[in-house]
């Protein structure tokens, strides 16, 4: 078991994720941004590695615009230095990574230009991965889509697209549960017509299930994961206190991790804390973490 959090570190001061308006593009400004972006990204392991955080999410906007057709640079060429440092410094402390596009990254859209719009952004995110040198255990997380007035054909339409897929996109994609249109029942559909691991959340499937419990849960999307994909990963958060939609929280509740470790002991996974205060909570949880055998420490590495 790893853990983690998601593209930015609030403590080290500065940003993996910066961009800047199309309209103000330019080759040049692309390349300082994407070089000051992967210098931070090498930053943020660092401070990942002296904190026994070995999982992170590497933010889309690494390479601004990359997937945009003003783009004309080979960037990983360009960058082929940068990438391979990060790769080496990634596989050698045995740090698991994943990205995870936008929410106008769909597959299973009604409209061509955003499906081609979509393709090009999940290549996109295969290449960063492998520039980096990384193997298969590092995922591109997706949601499934809209359901577009018939849920059933939006399904369908999902698995013709992903078999449509270029084979090094398909050995990257996985599916998460969402809190509106597709429970972790519907993912388990399309795992079992494509193979695709599914990815759990455990906020939305709180907010939208077919009555399975957590460990019911855990015992079914554990099973969609090969030796090839690594261990399943899992995203936890929990509500603001008081709302009742799917907004994380500003900072973890240590006595509700901690439950969500005592019902899950039979499971092995790599946990993203999708907390607003990053890398603040997973700090706080690491004491329980240390005293979990399934968990990985850089003393382990």
């Amino acid at each position: 078991m790893k853990v983690g959090y998601p593209c930015i570190n609030l403590t080290i001061g500065c940003k993996g994720s910066s961009r800047f308006w199309l309209k103000s593009y330019s080759e040049e400004r692309l390349i300082d941004t994407a070089s000051n972006n992967l210098d931070c990204l090498h930053k943020m392991l660092r401070f990942n590695m002296k904190h026994d955080i070995l999982f992170f999410r590497i933010a889309s906007d690494l390479i601004p615009f990359a997937s945009h057709a003003v783009c004309r640079l080979d960037w990983p060429s360009y960058f082929r230095r940068e990438f391979e440092d990060l790769g080496s410094y990634i596989n050698c402390h045995e740090i698991r990574i994943s990205m995870h596009p936008g929410q106008f990254t769909v597959l299973n859209t009604p409209v061509p230009s955003v499906l081609e719009n979509s393709t090009k952004e999940l290549l996109y995110h295969t290449r960063v991965l492998d520039a980096m040198g990384l193997d298969g255990t590092a995922k591109i997380q997706l949601h499934v889509g809209g359901i577009y007035n018939n849920k059933q054909k939006a399904i369908l339409q999902f698995i013709e697209r992903y078999r449509d897929l270029d084979e090094k996109i398909k050995k990257r994609l996985v599916i998460e549960n969402d809190e509106r249109n597709y429970s972790l029942r519907d993912c388990l559909w399309i795992h079992s017509e494509t193979g695709i691991p599914v990815l759990f959340d455990v906020l939305h499937h709180k907010l939208s299930n077919s009555g399975e419990s957590l460990e019911e849960a855990f015992a079914l999307f554990t099973k969609t994961w090969g030796k090839e994909d690594g261990i399943p990963m899992v995203d936890y958060s929990h509500q603001q206190t008081a709302k009742l939609n799917a907004r994380h929280s500003e900072s973890i509740d240590v006595e509700r991790f901690e439950c969500l470790l005592e019902q899950t002991k039979p499971f092995d996974y790599d946990v993203m804390l999708e907390i607003k205060d990053k890398e603040k909570s997973v700090l706080k949880v690491l004491p329980i973490l240390m005293r979990d055998p399934r968990f990985r420490s850089t003393a382990h590495v």
